[in-house]
């Protein structure tokens, strides 16, 4: 077996997992108002039983609750009318062979629903007040979401420093909501000491400011997390796993928690009964680019020292998180750098991920491509979703979706990006006999650039063919598709999924040889417009005719090689739109050393971007010098730059190219001869309602749902 460790049975305590992969905790929204495992819950995590997984850590939850919530539907282990609810849940889980621990939490100074609520939120010392530098990044509507923030008088939250007597009531709460874990089948539970939540401030010199028996040295700040771990060890008894889940570090913040530290609260916390610590890290929440530095790490296997220097200090199992890849952590299983490997985004993506594995199938794993969509649904106190995965969430409805149908139809596609692909996907699991034509020779559609700015972008183009092959679906390449044509295949319904209607807007100077339109740059980077190719010179164009001729430019790992030693662009440009394509453009274009100024006409960047990922993007392009403009009305392109108004002012960005990343629009002309013909059709993706990725994904969902 290509992953025989991660497939490898392992133990915590006394419980044995069926293999090394375990869902990481994170948060859903899916719980009910009222703090109770919903239907949607329990469907959402028995999908990841099903899926193959060994341990399920769940979502973060409140111990206290409604005190202590982070969200505004949060679990609740405060009372034992929870407890029948748990119980269905762990009930289900364990009826796919999977087990399930209870993450037990109380979320301290990030408690936002105390805030709203107007409660005392219970801290060691008082936090300093920090300004976010992620609200300039959010719209309107976005930041609508974070006004009830300030609390019910305006003022922000009401923090009461603990005394020893207040300390030793939360240490009950932990120890009773361990006991209803225990009580409703949990098969271990996870304390979690990480995050900028209670313990976690505790532990953080730059919090914890206290002169007393729980401040100064890290023992004394390690003792909350202690005497937690023996009062729920008191109540569980000696053969129930406690797992803890600790921050390795904390990024951007002043005096934070180092590594130090952090060995040292490990072995506090092994030697108070812990069975078993969860490897995490943390950052300055009001830091926009800290978030994907910890603990939702964007760098690959990013926490993998951290786990290493853990498996050293102590001799209980170490599991490992953030954004670990199949290689990677079997690779560090055989080495012994950690005990299990922990995904979140991966399994959210594709719950069946384990299966797969397990068969030998890993080209079929539904990829997570880190746009982050599903971590920036909390930030606006939304339920989590999956730009990949539109099941996600819906899984108590979906029951039905993927059936054998006895009425197989002839079903035509037209259009290969994301939305024709899994629209074809999905039809062809359900029985129809499935056609796919695509205009261009080659499977992606606009998927392609994005993928050359952003790798993980073509992971799922790659993971969607491979499905359709594995399926038998009929993949016909360089066929235009006409009213003619589909009428004479008389197939018996029709989805139409062209993409969108790319025409820069009427710019002043928009003809002109250095400007380019979207489809125009999507042309000069494959090579495949020739009318393009002219405005570039002689030396230029001879040499994309010859990546062109040796098939090179239709190979994007191969171009986004390439075009690292060699990029038919100027080396001052400037893009016109800063929304997703826009920014995704300057990241690649930035990487390959150019300069690049983005002027965007309305007040946000990037507002098609997840929060997230959009905070994390604009960072780094400032951080590599482009520079960004919002609330640009551009006047005209000339020869030097484009001219532009902004606060009132007349600007000029000069540049030896200029690029527009903007005008995309709806495409339903050929929707419109189809119906005419009186055929069955149906219409998703862009060419219906620009929604890139996402609503790609989710509008094939809803076509074939609708069937």
């Amino acid at each position: 077996m290509k992953y025989q460790k991660l497939l490898s049975s392992g133990s915590i305590g006394g419980l044995t997992l069926k293999n090394r992969i375990v869902l990481a905790a994170m948060g859903s929204n899916y719980a009910g108002a009222d703090g109770h495992a919903t239907e949607k819950l329990q469907a959402y995590y028995e999908e990841r039983a099903k899926g193959g997984v060994g341990l399920i850590i769940l979502e973060t939850s409140a111990v206290s609750w409604p005190a202590g919530a982070s969200m505004p539907y949060m679990l609740g282990f405060s009372k034992d009318e929870f407890i029948p609810d748990l119980q269905s849940l762990t009930n289900r889980v364990h009826k796919h062979g999977a087990k399930i621990a209870a993450q037990l939490n109380h979320s301290g100074k990030v408690a936002q629903e105390d805030t709203i609520a107007g409660r005392l939120i219970p801290v060691p010392s008082i936090p300093d007040k920090q300004r976010s530098d992620l609200m300039p990044l959010l719209s309107s509507a976005e930041l609508s979401t974070f006004i009830k923030g300030a609390g019910p008088d305006g003022k922000g939250p009401r923090y009461e420093v603990l005394s020893t007597t207040l300390i030793k009531v939360e240490v009950q709460h932990f120890a009773a909501a361990a006991k209803r874990a225990k009580q409703a089948g949990f098969d271990a539970v996870e304390i979690h000491a990480g995050h900028g939540y209670l313990i976690s401030s505790f532990l953080s010199p730059a919090v914890n400011k206290r002169t007393d028996d729980y401040g100064g040295s890290t023992e004394n700040r390690s003792r909350l997390l202690v005497e937690i771990i023996q009062a729920v060890r008191a109540e569980v008894g000696q053969h129930f796993p406690i797992l803890v889940r600790l921050d390795a570090k904390e990024y951007r913040i002043d005096n934070g928690i180092v590594l130090d530290d952090f060995l040292i609260t490990a072995k506090l916390a092994e030697q108070a009964g812990a069975d078993a610590l969860d490897i995490s890290a943390y950052g300055n929440s009001s830091k926009s680019i800290a978030f994907t530095e910890a603990p939702l790490v964007h760098e690959p296997g990013g926490f993998i020292p951290f786990a290493r220097l853990a498996k050293k200090a102590v001799s209980i199992p170490i599991i490992a998180v953030g954004r670990i890849e199949l290689q990677q952590g079997e690779n560090g299983l055989a080495a012994g750098d950690f005990d299990f490997v922990a995904m979140g985004r991966k399994l959210l993506a594709d719950p069946d991920l384990p299966n797969k594995v397990d068969a030998g199938t890993t080209g079929l794993i539904r990829p997570c491509i880190y746009c982050y969509i599903c971590v920036s649904q909390i930030f606006i106190n939304q339920p989590m979703k999956c730009a990949v995965n539109a099941s996600l969430g819906n899984e108590y409805l979906d029951k039905n979706i993927i059936y054998s149908t006895a009425l197989q139809k002839k079903t035509l596609v037209i259009g290969s990006g994301p939305s024709g692909m899994e629209a074809a996907r999905l039809l062809a699991l359900r029985g129809h006999r499935v056609s796919i034509w695509e205009k261009d020779k080659d499977l992606g559609g606009t998927v392609r650039v994005a993928a050359l700015a952003y790798e993980p972008n073509w992971r799922l183009i790659s993971y969607l063919k491979n499905s359709l092959d594995d399926l038998g679906v009929d993949i016909i390449l360089n066929k235009k598709a006409t009213a003619e044509q589909i009428a004479a295949e008389a197939p018996d319904q029709v989805i139409i999924a062209t993409g969108a209607i790319r025409t820069a807007p009427d710019i002043k100077g928009n003809e002109l040889r250095h400007v380019f339109d979207g489809e125009q740059l999507r042309g000069l980077l494959f090579g495949s417009d020739a009318q393009v190719i002219k405005k570039l010179s002689l030396f230029e164009q001879v040499m994309l005719t010859c990546g062109r001729w040796s098939q090179l430019l239709r190979h994007i790992g191969a171009l986004r090689l390439l075009s690292r030693l060699w990029l038919p662009m100027a080396k001052k440009i400037t893009i016109i739109g800063g929304d997703l394509v826009g920014l995704e453009l300057a990241e690649f274009l930035v990487a390959r050393g150019r300069k690049v100024q983005v002027l965007e006409p309305s007040p946000t960047l990037g507002i098609n971007l997840s929060i997230v990922r959009r905070s994390q993007l604009i960072h780094q392009l400032k951080e590599h010098g482009a520079e960004l403009f919002t609330r640009c009305e551009i006047s005209e392109i000339t020869q030097s730059g484009v001219q532009y108004q902004m606060d009132g002012k007349a600007h000029i960005s000069a540049c030896g190219q200029v690029i527009i990343a903007m005008g995309a629009e709806e495409n339903l002309s050929l929707y419109e001869q189809i119906g005419a013909l009186g055929l069955p059709v149906k219409v998703i993706g862009d060419c219906a309602e620009v929604g890139y990725i996402h609503g790609a994904i989710q509008t094939a969902r809803e076509a074939v749902m609708s069937l």
